[in-house]
C-alpha cells in the first residue's frame, strides 16, 4: 500500500506514554511554526488522558491530538505546562490538532471532532473551543465553529500568528 494515501485500517485511539517521542518528532513536521517542547506533549498527556489521541496506521502514527478542560473564552499560552485543568472549567478546549500530509482530506479531523464532541459531552461540557491557525478557520466553520472577538485575546492570539482565530463551538442541542 503506497504511503501516500491513508491506510483503511487508520484509526483514533487513546495516546500511550509510548507514543510521546512519535508525537513529538510529527509535531515538528506539521507545525514548524508553533514549536513545543517535548515536556508540554507529556504534560497534556497526563492532565487529560481522555483527550489525547492518536491516529494509528498500519506502520506509523498519522495524526495526534490533545483536548483538555480549559475556562470559556481564554487560551493557554503555547509552550506552557498546565500540571493540571482548572477545577471551574467550563469548555473543552483543542489544544492542538495535527495530521501528517498523508492523512488529509480522507475524514480524519471530522471523524476527531466527533470523537472529542462526545468525549466534551461526557465530561459535562457544552462547548469546544480552539485557536485556529494555517488558515484553518473555513475548516472549523464547516465543523460549527464560529469565531469570537475576544478582546483580551488579541495580543495572545498574535503569538500564535496573525491570522490565528479564537473559535468556539456550543454543544447544546
Amino acid at each position: 500500500m503506497s504511503e501516500s494515501i491513508i491506510p483503511l485500517s487508520a484509526d483514533w485511539r487513546l495516546m500511550q506514554p509510548s507514543d510521546l517521542a512519535e508525537v513529538y518528532d510529527m509535531s515538528c513536521v506539521v507545525h514548524p511554526d508553533f514549536p513545543e517542547d517535548a515536556a508540554i506533549y507529556k504534560d497534556r498527556l497526563e492532565v487529560f488522558s481522555a483527550g489525547a489521541l492518536v491516529l494509528q496506521g498500519d506502520k506509523q502514527l498519522l495524526g495526534y491530538s490533545f483536548s483538555h478542560p480549559w475556562m470559556r473564552f481564554s487560551a493557554p499560552a503555547l509552550n506552557t505546562l498546565l500540571q493540571q485543568a482548572p477545577e471551574a472549567a467550563d469548555t473543552f478546549y483543542m489544544h492542538d490538532v495535527a495530521l501528517l500530509p498523508q492523512a488529509r482530506a480522507f475524514g480524519a479531523a471530522r471523524k476527531l471532532v466527533s470523537i472529542l464532541v462526545a468525549t466534551a459531552e461526557a465530561h459535562g461540557f457544552d462547548s469546544l473551543s480552539l485557536v485556529a491557525v494555517n488558515g484553518s478557520q473555513p475548516y472549523w466553520e464547516k465543523q460549527g465553529f464560529c469565531v469570537q472577538d475576544v478582546p483580551h485575546l488579541r495580543e495572545k492570539l498574535l503569538s500564535y500568528s496573525d491570522d490565528a482565530r479564537f473559535m468556539m463551538r456550543n454543544l447544546i442541542k
